[in-house]
């Protein structure tokens, strides 16, 4: 007994374990990206390279484990491939990386705080959240949402003295130098990583609409990655027309952020956030972004000497006070879907306990009973 309850535990918490090893990944990623891109790598070539260590590496495992599960594929399941592979790989990553180029790491991963919104908002567009505008908690939704966007105003345009949190002072020639540039180039990168934000947001609801006709996530994913290559190299191609030496690789930082930059970010991310996403939503996925940010925050400052403002952790806070509005509210509806199972199963499984009487009339062979039934929604309730 004390085991079958062990095991339940940790069912329910695998979710939330691994969308925090996702945070984990992605703060990494941030830092070795932002290295990479201060050695000069271009954001295009990075974003190919990513793509192609994913699908190396994912490939395998969806021919060989998903080989009997995975659905036949149609028009129109790959045009939805097609859109999710332009969405995070293509216009996500590269507005991403800019916008860290002219920012830094720790700002970037502020300023993706407010996909939550962004993914909550789009979310209730496509009837996949409800709000009702009389409940308390419907009006935290609101609420954090505009929080958020706010916090992120105030990390754009405010930036407030420097914070020697870490003891990063850097010199003084440096802070007089970037001065004048740091804001023009702030409101850049912001409005890059905002329009990367939508992006990423209408992928992570277009990837679970997608997990109802191809619920096949190795699979996804690897197609995924093999589009956004193909795609991502076309406009790396593009945009870094005639200087074929930004393609070249070395056993340096620029290679490690490519390397774990697909691995973890794109063919581990994908896979991971589309299994959690089929059972809690694409609103819990994007939820756990603050924890990335002081993740980075921390690492950057020791390990880049990047700058704090108070402006930017003013913001950061705001911003995490209206995400966790948010999660409040959403995490009251999670008792809404289980009673619309209950009321919905329940003459599902009425309908099969007849058809077993009809079929077979020893009580004892049923498996499932109405009231096993209402006892496991119990306990998922508990």
């Amino acid at each position: 007994m004390m085991e079958c309850c062990n095991q339940k535990r940790f069912d329910r918490m695998k979710p939330f374990l691994a969308v925090v090893f996702l945070q984990f990944g992605y703060a990494g990623m941030d830092v070795l990206s932002k290295a990479a891109l201060n050695k000069g790598m271009s954001n295009y070539v990075l974003v190919v390279y990513r793509h192609i260590a994913a699908f190396v590496v994912i490939a395998p495992f969806a021919l060989i484990l998903e080989k009997k599960v995975r659905p036949k594929m149609t028009f129109s399941i790959f045009m939805k491939l097609v859109a999710l592979s332009t969405l995070e790989p293509v216009i996500d990553q590269n507005l991403y990386f800019l916008g860290m180029k002219y920012t830094t790491a720790t700002f970037a991963v502020a300023m993706y705080n407010v996909l939550p919104a962004i993914t909550f908002v789009m979310a209730y567009i496509f009837k996949l959240e409800k709000i009702k505008m009389k409940s308390v908690h419907s009006q935290a939704k609101v609420v954090g949402t505009l929080a958020t966007v706010a916090g992120a105003m105030v990390m754009t345009l405010f930036r407030g003295p420097i914070l020697n949190i870490f003891g990063t002072h850097g010199n003084s020639a440096q802070i007089q130098h970037n001065s004048g540039a740091n804001l023009q180039h702030a409101i850049k990168g912001s409005i890059m990583i905002t329009v990367g934000c939508f992006s990423c947001a209408c992928f992570m609801i277009l990837q679970t609409i997608t997990l109802e006709t191809y619920p096949a996530e190795l699979s996804l994913t690897a197609w995924i990655c093999l589009l956004g290559t193909i795609e991502g190299g076309i406009v790396a191609l593009i945009m870094e027309r005639g200087d074929y030496s930004v393609w070249s690789l070395n056993w340096d930082t620029k290679l490690l952020a490519a390397v774990y930059s697909g691995i973890v970010c794109s063919g581990l991310a994908y896979y991971i956030q589309g299994v959690v996403m089929r059972y809690r939503g694409p609103v819990y996925v994007t939820t756990f972004n603050p924890l990335c940010m002081v993740i980075v925050a921390i690492t950057s400052s020791i390990f880049l000497a990047e700058k704090i403002y108070l402006g930017r952790v003013v913001g950061a806070v705001v911003i995490i006070i209206g995400l966790y509005l948010v999660v409040w509210g959403k995490s009251k509806d999670y008792d809404t879907p289980s009673s619309i199972i209950k009321d919905e199963a329940l003459p599902v499984m009425e309908s099969r306990e007849s058809n077993d009487k009809d079929e077979n009339p020893n009580p004892n062979d049923k498996v499932i009973t109405k009231s096993n039934f209402v006892a496991i929604i119990r306990d998922e309730q508990v």
